[in-house]
């Protein structure tokens, strides 16, 4: 058993290093970006700020290995935008990897299922079910949620608050409550739960490793076992919600997402020029990316924003009193409209300044070449991985001054002042950006207009982000106090 073992072991490295002699051989004529040396980076400590650090030698554009497979980085907001948005199709493929192909086994998933013509439809379908069948009830959800929260924060002012958990929670019932239909208490902590498993199980490095050293998933994996047991859990309560929806469909009628799009799959069937057939079971991957992409990043963008405000109070003084000028005190039944993000420019400057510093995915998901094309002049062959570093890009001394700075009034100087790219850009930009941005604005603003945020003990929260291990940038545990700035009523008495 152990010889075979190792002869299939042998055979596999003999193949890989034949291709990749093929490969060197046929781009021997084109003029490809420069080469980085070794193939052991992803061990470095801080892969994006190691790999935006390599752009200073390198340039903007370069070439790595990682274990066997050899990828394309852009570093730069220029290259990144010219692949992403002006060259979109030749960069909107997705690479088949094996971590991805665990998450998608049918390649029915919009975040890392491959570009094609169903791909398109399905995204048209999730992005009219989320801008178009839920429009008019996104905006008081999150307020109504957003107030909940407050009120569950001023039950423990003054009490240190893991706040981070309690934002994973709102934005958890967020999605609950547009996807389903429902926000009920045990149903967002059963689906917080496993999303909080598949996470910390997917970001581990014995997971991504497979997808540099494929080989590796014929050997004992116990957290790759766990991830299985994960996946089966997760698309065990979605097919639940499906079976429920399906049971209780009523033609013309959508109470959230899920209708929204079981109606469109149907109508999809009948309408002529269709670009594929939908399946149930992009319905369901659907689902599972709103879970995935919706919660843990928001969340993260709120409690890097806590962070930053803990070490810079003199800016969380000027955003309450620009607050509390521009849409008075606050009160118990009072609610932030987004309508009102045009009156409060320092809040935009600033959730702009977080999502710059701190984008929760850096490095995105990579993508694939799906022909032949050219970044700043650089060949770039067919079915090349490439990983735009979008903290590199937002790091570019070239287009931010004081680029390492927290520095938010940046964004209110005269002038056209960059876009950060934190949603990334084209194509594959992020489909639950204008959620995202809805929930940032909404929750912040009304978490500062009710309280005043302390560091508890007198300590202050890390800037570093979480000792990283995959692809998010998370932040490190910590506890906030809040403080009621206002009595409540019965108090004043």
């Amino acid at each position: 058993m152990l010889f075979s073992g190792l002869l299939l072991l042998l055979l596999l490295a003999l193949l890989a290093a034949a291709r990749l002699l093929w490969r060197l051989w046929a781009l021997r004529t084109l003029h490809l970006p420069p080469l980085v040396p070794g193939f052991l980076h992803l061990l470095q400590p801080n892969l994006p700020i190691y790999l935006f650090d390599l752009s200073q030698k390198f340039g903007p554009v370069y070439r790595l290995r990682l274990g066997l497979q050899e990828v394309v980085v852009l570093n730069s907001k220029r290259a990144i935008e010219e692949a992403m948005v002006k060259k979109w199709v030749d960069f909107a493929g997705r690479p088949q990897t094996t971590s991805f192909k665990l998450v998608s086994p049918d390649n029915q998933d919009l975040s890392v299922g491959d570009y094609s013509p169903l791909w398109r439809a399905h995204k048209k379908l999730a992005r009219s079910a989320l801008l178009l069948g839920i429009r008019s009830s996104m905006e008081s959800l999150v307020q109504e949620v957003t107030q909940e929260f407050c009120d569950r924060m001023s039950a423990q002012a003054g009490a240190p608050v893991a706040v981070h958990k309690e934002f994973s929670l709102l934005t958890c019932t967020i999605i609950c409550h547009l996807t389903f239909g429902d926000k009920e208490d045990s149903l967002v902590r059963a689906f917080h739960d496993c999303i909080q498993d598949l996470l910390s199980t997917w970001d581990h490095w014995s997971i991504h490793i497979l997808d540099v050293v494929p080989f590796l998933r014929f050997f004992p994996n116990p957290v790759l076992w766990r991830l299985k047991r994960a996946l089966e859990r997760r698309d065990r309560m979605v097919r639940e919600q499906l079976r429920q929806h399906k049971d209780s469909l009523v033609a013309s009628r959508c109470r959230d997402m899920t209708d929204y799009m079981l109606h469109g799959m149907k109508r999809q069937v009948s309408e002529e020029g269709s670009e594929g057939q939908l399946l149930e079971g992009h319905v369901h991957m659907a689902m599972v990316d709103l879970f995935i992409g919706g919660t843990e990043t928001t969340a993260t963008t709120l409690s890097w924003a806590v962070v930053y405000l803990l070490h810079h109070p003199e800016m969380q003084r000027q955003l309450q009193e620009e607050l509390d000028r521009e849409l008075g005190p606050s009160a118990s039944n009072s609610r932030v409209k987004y309508k009102d993000r045009a009156r409060l420019p320092l809040l935009n400057a600033t959730i702009a300044e977080v999502l710059r510093l701190r984008c929760s995915v850096p490095l995105a998901l990579p993508h694939r070449t799906t022909r032949s094309s050219s970044i700043l002049g650089y060949d770039i062959p067919k079915d090349t991985v490439v990983i735009p570093n979008l903290l590199g890009a937002h790091l570019d001394e070239t287009v931010w001054a004081r680029p390492q700075d927290f520095w938010p009034q940046r964004f209110l100087e005269p002038g056209a002042c960059p876009r950060e790219l934190a949603f990334g850009c084209g194509a594959r930009v992020c489909l639950g950006e204008p959620l995202a941005r809805l929930e940032l604005f909404v929750v912040l603003a009304q978490l500062l207009r009710a309280f005043t945020l302390l560091p508890a003990h007198g300590a202050l929260p890390s800037l570093q982000p979480r000792p990283p291990g995959g692809v998010t940038l998370g932040v490190q545990p910590f506890h906030v106090r809040l403080l009621r700035r206002r009595p409540e009523p019965e108090e004043r008495a």
